[in-house]
């Protein structure tokens, strides 16, 4: 099965994904900030990553996908990730809405593959894991 790893600050979050990911055979890998996610991804190299949008700081989680998705390693950089959020299902969040930066072109939507809604629903997250993991 895959390596996940999970990003969240509220551990209650957390262990539930965790627990649920553990009962399909994933391996689980956990985060509680931004900094810690990094690190972990760099060590761990997981097979896909699931991101809150919202941590202590703001919107911690869009950070944390602008690094990994600039990482020198193909594998990190590519990594499929699911973004959770209490805001809304999808998002009009643009790096660039009307400029490129080199590596995003105008227009383009946040490189993530998923977003699931707070709170979290474990069919629909375990779905979209088996559908991305599958791809």
């Amino acid at each position: 099965m895959a390596k996940i790893l999970v990003v969240d600050d509220d551990p209650k979050i957390t262990r539930v994904i965790q627990v649920a990911l553990q009962t399909q055979g994933h391996e689980t890998l956990t985060a509680n900030s931004k900094e810690e996610a990094e690190a972990v991804a760099v060590a761990e190299k997981p097979d896909l990553m699931i991101v809150d949008v919202m941590m202590p700081e703001g919107t911690e989680g869009f950070h944390l996908v602008w690094k990994i998705r600039q990482m020198e390693d193909e594998a990190l950089r590519n990594v499929p990730i699911i973004m959770a959020t209490g805001i809304h299902e999808t998002t009009e969040l643009r790096f660039y809405p009307d400029q490129a930066d080199g590596t995003y072109e105008p227009g383009e939507f946040l490189p993530v593959q998923e977003w699931i809604d707070k709170p979290i629903a474990v069919e629909g997250l375990l779905k979209k894991v088996s559908a991305l993991l599958e791809e």
